[in-house]
């Protein structure tokens, strides 16, 4: 099985993917790792990605993916997945693809956004990346304000893992 946890920058997917990934002895990877050098460049400045850009990128991913179910391990995927298309593309109609969406407000998002030190992803993106999101109705839905233990509990349950 592959838990893709999905959100916008600044949701804590990184955090409660690792801490997922840690509880469960499951490989983790962070999809902003399998980015194109041109997607990080044209995001450093501050200019948000198209669906051209992302094209690439979630390619990679669903290999990624595709790898890991075929080889029957199991995996946590940090990555934005922000349109229902991307999520498609990442699970390509495999079955052992689970979604869990961190969804937070906009001053949380911004603030966090604002704390981080050498990171790529800017706070003026923040915007760009709420108004290209596209909210699941098929995931695991998780406050991300709550504390990353917190969470973590939730999609377990949520997922009986």
């Amino acid at each position: 099985m592959v838990v893709v946890v999905m959100g916008v920058s600044g949701s804590g997917k990184t955090t409660v993917g690792k801490l997922l990934a840690r509880r469960l002895g499951w490989r983790f990877y962070e999809g902003d790792d399998f980015h194109p050098q041109a997607n990080v460049d044209k995001m450093s400045r501050g200019v948000p990605l198209d669906d051209g850009d992302r094209r690439p990128w979630l390619d990679n991913l669903h290999r990624l993916i595709e790898r890991t179910v075929a080889a029957g391990d199991n995996a946590i995927l940090a990555c934005s997945a922000l349109k229902r298309s991307y999520r498609e593309r990442l699970a390509g109609g495999l079955p052992d693809v689970r979604f869990v969406f961190l969804q937070a407000g906009r001053e949380l998002l911004r603030q966090r956004l604002e704390s981080r030190r050498d990171h790529f992803m800017k706070a003026d993106l923040l915007d760009s990346q709420l108004a290209t999101l596209e909210e699941p109705r098929d995931a695991v839905v998780a406050n991300a304000a709550l504390p990353a233990d917190e969470i973590v509990g939730r999609i377990r349950g949520e997922l009986h893992l």
